[in-house]
């Protein structure tokens, strides 16, 4: 599993999300509306909207925000914001690589907040395309691990796209190309399978292990600050942190 994994697991449970739920909200709006602009507003015919609305829904967002995000992306009413994407790519600590996804109606404002935070915590900006060649954009799926066999999982979704299943902690992650991402979590939810999570996501290729706890720290002190950021969607990172460090340092 993932370090970035591992720790955005162990602050579910925290529930740090959970602390910043209206911001968590802001995040999942952003999504919906920039998807249903960018692909229309029918999610049967957007998988991108699909799985934002899918995002927004695991989350607990209120079917009225949901609702209200649709409607201001197709005009029918006031308040919509235009939104575009930014991309950022550095180096945290211990040379663990960080992509950084956007949403922003101010690409400056984006830039600036995203360097000052490199630059508080010790990282480095690099040029576009420095890091992400080591991330492969790729859907999955979370299925509790308790009382599920992979062999049901593939079973159920092989034929809607499955193209790998990973036991990683106390979840199955299955993976399938971004485009089969709904039908994937569909199926399996037609054939019984208790589903946490679907999304579309950035997983490293390459691992960096991360044994010292000052640079543990400094790295997931990076990503949270990244993270809290209003106009940041996503950051993903390749960082391999063992338990024993993580559990010393969260």
């Amino acid at each position: 599993m993932s370090g970035h994994s591992k720790w955005s697991t162990i602050k579910r449970k925290k529930g740090a999300l959970d602390a910043k739920r209206g911001k968590l909200f802001a995040r999942h709006i952003r999504a919906i509306e920039s998807a249903a602009k960018t692909g229309g507003a029918d999610p049967e015919s957007n998988p991108t909207l699909a799985t934002a609305i899918q995002n927004a829904k695991d989350d607990s967002m209120p079917k009225d925000n949901i609702e209200r995000a649709l409607r201001r992306a197709a005009g029918k009413e006031g308040g919509a914001v235009d939104y575009e994407y930014a991309s950022f790519e550095g180096y945290a600590a211990g040379g663990v690589a960080l992509l950084i996804e956007c949403l922003t109606d101010n690409r400056n404002r984006a830039s600036n907040d995203v360097k000052g935070a490199f630059n508080k915590l010790g990282g480095n900006l690099a040029e576009p395309g420095a890091v992400s060649y080591l991330f492969n954009r790729t859907g999955q799926v979370l299925v509790p691990a308790e009382d599920v066999e992979e062999d049901d999982i593939l079973m159920a979704g092989l034929e809607a796209g499955i193209t790998e299943v990973l036991t990683e902690g106390d979840h199955h992650t299955v993976l399938c190309d971004p485009k089969d991402t709904v039908p994937v979590r569909r199926a399996l939810e037609d054939a019984g399978l208790p589903v946490v999570s679907s999304d579309v996501t950035m997983r490293p290729t390459v691992t960096v292990p991360i044994t010292d706890e000052g640079d543990a720290k400094k790295v997931l002190k990076l990503v949270d600050m990244l993270e809290d950021l209003d106009d940041v969607q996503n950051v993903y990172a390749n960082f391999d942190i063992p338990d024993r460090v993580l559990e010393a340092v969260v």
